[in-house]
């Protein structure tokens, strides 16, 4: 019967791994195609930050209207919406940017769409596990996230190695093919079993109740800070690699993007393993130092080599800080709830949108003034105030727990 039970949990999941792996589809599959929508569309880097914003504002919006809509539909209603958005939004994407004569307008509408679908997963997987009968949540929780990296690296090398035998002006199929995932994952979410993460019989913490605890304010601004932290070098690696350290696409992407997502993947499964027997305080803080020295490294160091070792030690730096805060939080909050986690989500999708929405003004900015600075580094390099903003952050939480 145990066993039975167990095939059940890992059939859930193994939906909710597949989740998370979709959401770093809608999340990175653009990115690679940056400078292909400059030269096919005439999209400057400010639009480009729009474009980026408007993903990840959706998701905001999202995660705000979703408390009530999931306790109105319930989880499984809702997570299979959440991937019908997705495979609609991926397939448009491959056709209306070329179809409509407004061709940034084919690209915002499909992006609408699908970051629709990202928003609801990333509120609705993340209960869903821990909402399961297990042991050692927090491992649990961080090798749910490490299926976002091992999407984002698949995404980034399958892509990328497709379109250099394809060419660039085929792009358009990639959305196409990559929208299956979701349509059958989709089938998944209807018939594996579902637990709401809060216990029959006691009552879930409302929004209100949780915006009036400090801690739980705090716990908004790690999120923040590591939702921007991650989305900043992620989004803009690809560009960064072409336009700033003048490699090819396939060897930018690799040594950029690619790079990045393994060692985030690499870290959030060794913290899965590691789960509970951990400080996840003391692992947040240490997350946000080497962050902190990732930026300096990418933006100030002459050499290419060095800059992408710097992404790469980015994305071991940010593997544990979402993950972690959301396990954090569990463990502060037992009540949280649906509430909490699309609370945090709104947070975290807000710093998602705001970090690499600035890094592109910033670097549209200094391109059209004096200043010898390459234009990306200087918007990437901006940023380095929130990894710092959250090492203060988690001082405060521990002097006001101690």
């Amino acid at each position: 019967m145990t066993q039975k039970m167990n095939k059940k949990y890992t059939s859930t999941k193994i939906a909710c791994y597949t989740g998370y792996f979709v959401q770093a589809i809608i999340n990175n599959l653009a990115p690679l195609f940056y400078v292909v929508f400059q030269d096919e569309f005439g999209i400057n880097y400010t639009k480009i930050s729009w474009l980026i914003m408007i993903n990840f504002v959706t998701q905001l919006v999202v995660d705000i209207l979703s408390v009530k809509v999931i306790a109105k539909l319930g989880y499984r209603v809702s997570i299979v919406l959440a991937h019908v958005f997705s495979a609609v939004g991926l397939f448009l994407l491959g056709n209306l940017p070329r179809a409509m004569d407004n061709h940034y307008l084919g690209l915002i509408i499909p992006i609408i769409i699908y970051a629709t679908g990202s928003g609801l997963i990333e509120v609705l997987v993340s209960p869903i596990v821990e909402g399961l009968p297990l042991e050692n949540k927090s491992g649990e929780m961080s090798l749910l996230h490490s299926f976002y990296c091992w999407g984002q690296m698949s995404v980034v090398l399958i892509t990328t190695i497709a379109i250099r035998f394809v060419g660039s002006e085929n792009w358009v199929y990639a959305p196409m093919l990559w929208a299956v995932i979701p349509f059958i994952n989709m089938f998944a979410f209807m018939r594996v079993p579902i637990f709401p993460p809060v216990p029959e019989g006691k009552d879930e913490m409302k929004v209100g109740e949780l915006f009036k605890n400090k801690t739980f304010l705090l716990l908004c601004v790690l999120m923040l800070c590591s939702g921007a932290s991650e989305l900043t070098m992620s989004q803009w690696a690809s560009t960064f690699a072409e336009k700033s350290l003048g490699v090819d696409k396939l060897t930018g992407d690799l040594l950029g993007p690619c790079l990045f997502a393994l060692l985030m993947a690499s870290a959030r499964v060794a913290f899965g393993l590691l789960g509970d027997k951990i400080d996840i305080r003391k692992v947040l803080t240490f997350s946000a130092v080497l962050c902190v020295a990732a930026y300096l490294t990418v933006t100030l160091s002459p050499s290419p080599i060095l800059a992408f070792v710097g992404c790469g030690l980015c994305g071991l730096s940010v593997a544990t800080m979402w993950p972690g805060v959301f396990s954090f939080a569990a463990k502060l909050f037992p009540r949280g709830g649906t509430a909490l986690f699309a609370m945090l989500a709104v947070f975290g999708d807000f710093g998602c949108a705001f970090g690499p929405w600035l890094a592109g003004i910033v670097s549209d900015n200094v391109r059209a003034s004096s200043i010898s600075l390459d234009p990306l580094k200087a918007g990437i390099l901006t940023l380095v105030i929130l990894p710092v903003t959250m090492i203060v952050t988690l001082r405060i939480i521990s002097r006001k727990r101690a």
